[in-house]
């Protein structure tokens, strides 16, 4: 099997997609182009891709929509390319999934050393061990993973921030599994988003006090002191709603 990572370049810009591709190719990648949405899925269903380089400001279905529904149905690495000037963008890029960032215009060396940087930690990751069904059952509770409900043993649903989402399915794809905090960042973030969100002590304390019966003295989401946390119950599939 080859073992060349297989990046996506995903831009509507000739001028910027081709000379791109042609770069990481010189550089050990193999690289596939799409000038958009339509070409991105058709990459995707025939390619097995390790990384996309997905451009923002594309007319029609732009790159934080692409980059949403990659991060909804897959676990591929995202590095977006935005504006200077579009702050906003990124912040809700990385937000919605995006794994890094490289403004335009951008030097292609530092966009290289990026592609590696994050496929490094991708590769370093725990891959997810639990089911990976539509509903998940934990604890007397129920995750709907598609419409992000979460619902208690008293079968009230309980709201989650999208936050909250990413941090609980991390864990319950993950159960028994010792997460470090760096880990969890990466999992439910990517790393460049560090400076915009709060810490991951603080989500997991407020994911605690809405499944926790106890959040002081936790059963489900436990510490382990000097690695990070385990999700320290089992996990199942949930049944049919």
């Amino acid at each position: 099997m080859d073992a060349t990572p297989h990046i996506l370049v995903v831009d509507d810009s000739a001028d910027i997609r081709e000379p791109l591709a042609r770069y990481l190719g010189k550089n050990g990648m193999r690289v596939t182009r799409a000038n958009g949405g339509p070409e991105m899925r058709r990459a995707l269903k025939t390619s097995a891709i390790d990384l996309v380089v997905l451009d923002i400001m594309m007319p029609g279905e732009d790159g934080l929509s692409l980059c949403r529904m990659l991060r909804e149905t897959t676990d591929i690495p995202v590095i977006l390319l935005t504006a200077l000037s579009e702050d906003t963008d990124r912040v809700v890029g990385l937000e919605i999934g995006a794994d890094d960032y490289v403004t335009k215009p951008f030097n292609p060396r530092e966009l290289l050393a990026r592609i590696r940087a994050v496929l490094r930690r991708a590769q370093a990751l725990p891959k997810p061990a639990g089911p990976e069904a539509k509903r998940l059952a934990f604890a007397g509770w129920t995750l709907d993973v598609p419409r992000r409900e979460l619902t208690g043993p008293d079968g009230v649903a309980v709201p989650l921030s999208t936050a909250e989402f990413r941090m609980l399915t991390v864990f319950l794809q993950r159960p028994h599994l010792v997460l470090s905090r760096d880990q969890l960042l990466d999992l439910t973030s990517g790393r460049a988003l560090e400076p915009f969100e709060r810490s991951i002590d603080n989500q997991v304390s407020r994911l605690r006090k809405k499944i926790e019966i106890d959040p002081k003295n936790p059963a489900i989401i436990k510490t382990v002191w000097g690695g990070g946390y385990t999700f320290a119950v089992d996990v199942n599939e949930g049944p049919a709603p």
